[in-house]
């Protein structure tokens, strides 16, 4: 029988998730985009711990599955789509899109709408213990996070920022629910040839996020995995 407080660790570790992804949603809202970046960071690390701990505690549980999808759902799909509705808004718009550009920003709830489908299938795939199939949604929300934090005053200058920004939203929400197979970090042991992609893909990490940024590491993973298809 678990013991009944370290049974509770998990969901209290979800719940922390879920703080963190309604505070940044707040910041997103505000267009505060470091700090939205920082509590969907957080939000991240306690979407790891819960997952461990649930398995070193041995206490998994039915609503502790449920109750990380709707934590994943805020942090990883309705902070990103705010940080991407908030960048829509203070865009400058085509001539062409004048007359509809207060609706334009509405399309970034789609990455909401993306994010709830590859959690739901993510619940119900039981392909995917040791790898991924769609791009992970904390994966989607980092990028969008990063990318805002870092290079928000170049996206919303100019029309061209408008334009990457909609391809984004079309292609990482298309790659949520796709069935492109993507390699997971977990480590089940330390070894070179387990974990050479892994590694490989680590060491370049390293650098890109000190010289490019955040974003372009998910950039990177998606280009990797794409080169390196590991099997189901």
């Amino acid at each position: 029988m678990s013991n009944p407080i370290t049974s509770r660790i998990p969901n209290t570790l979800t719940c922390l998730n879920l703080f963190s992804g309604c505070i940044a949603c707040v910041m997103a809202f505000e267009g505060n985009y470091d700090q939205t970046l920082l509590f969907i960071i957080l939000s991240a690390v306690f979407d790891f711990l819960d997952g461990m701990s649930a398995r070193l505690l041995k206490a998994p549980s039915p609503i502790g599955k449920e109750l990380d999808s709707l934590a994943d759902d805020v942090s990883f799909g309705v902070a990103p789509a705010l940080v991407v509705f908030s960048l829509l808004r203070g865009m400058s718009y085509p001539l062409w899109l004048s007359h509809i550009q207060n609706i334009i920003p509405y399309f970034a709830f789609l990455i909401a709408v993306f994010s709830a489908l590859r959690l739901a299938k993510f619940n119900i795939d039981e392909r995917q213990t040791s790898m991924f199939i769609g791009l992970p949604t904390p994966a989607n929300a980092l990028f969008w996070a990063a990318a805002a934090a870092q290079y928000h005053e170049s996206i919303t200058r100019g029309g061209a920022g408008f334009y990457g920004v909609l391809i984004c939203i079309v292609i990482l929400s298309l790659l949520m629910v796709s069935e492109f197979p993507m390699f997971s970090l977990k480590l089940k042991s330390l070894s070179w040839r387990n974990n050479k992609i892994r590694y490989f893909f680590l060491a370049v990490s390293i650098p890109l996020i000190i010289f490019v940024g955040l974003a372009s590491v998910i950039g990177w993973y998606i280009v990797l995995c794409w080169f390196v298809k590991e099997k189901h």
